[in-house]
């Protein structure tokens, strides 16, 4: 089951089918997902969180952080109801995010903090997406590593939101 969060109007203002969505595969840290939400609530991001979750996820903490957000009981709940390449930042490709043409409607899923995303899950993304990182080091944080790709996701869509005039003084 897909649960669509009841948020006021005014945090969903802008946000429609042609955005960029993160998505959250089965999160269990939740400060980490928390620093996400913010992300996409500052930059008009769609949220969706692939459950279970390894921490209790409140509606309550979701409205306050003024994130637009879809909730999803399964992979397959998410599979179904989204449109649009679901992209994988992952350690196991050789595509560099920085040679990938991101698409409005593109959807950014992130696994787990501590184990990635099933071998099923990989075989079932559009695209798999790699940060370039030094010889030796592990990952990144997965709140770093989405930051990252969502800012070049949203340069290349053109997707950042707008910016109010400076005001000369």
């Amino acid at each position: 089951m897909t649960q669509k969060m009841p948020f006021p109007a005014a945090t969903c203002v802008g946000l429609g089918a042609n955005l960029l969505h993160l998505a959250l595969y089965q999160p269990d840290i939740p400060q980490n997902a928390g620093s996400l939400m913010r992300l996409c609530a500052c930059l008009g991001v769609a949220m969706n969180i692939v459950e279970p979750c390894g921490f209790l996820l409140s509606d309550r903490n979701f409205r306050r952080a003024g994130v637009d957000l879809t909730r999803h009981d399964s992979w397959e709940a998410f599979r179904r109801n989204r449109a649009g390449w679901v992209l994988l930042l992952t350690t196991k490709s050789a595509q560099p995010y920085t040679d990938f043409a991101f698409a409005a409607g593109d959807t950014l899923l992130l696994g787990r903090d501590s184990a990635g995303v099933p071998e099923v899950v990989h075989t079932q993304v559009e695209a798999r997406l790699l940060i370039p990182m030094r010889q030796g080091m592990r990952s990144l944080n997965v709140a770093q590593a989405a930051a990252m790709v969502l800012g070049e996701a949203l340069r290349q869509t053109q997707g950042f939101p707008a910016q109010p005039e400076a005001v000369c003084t």
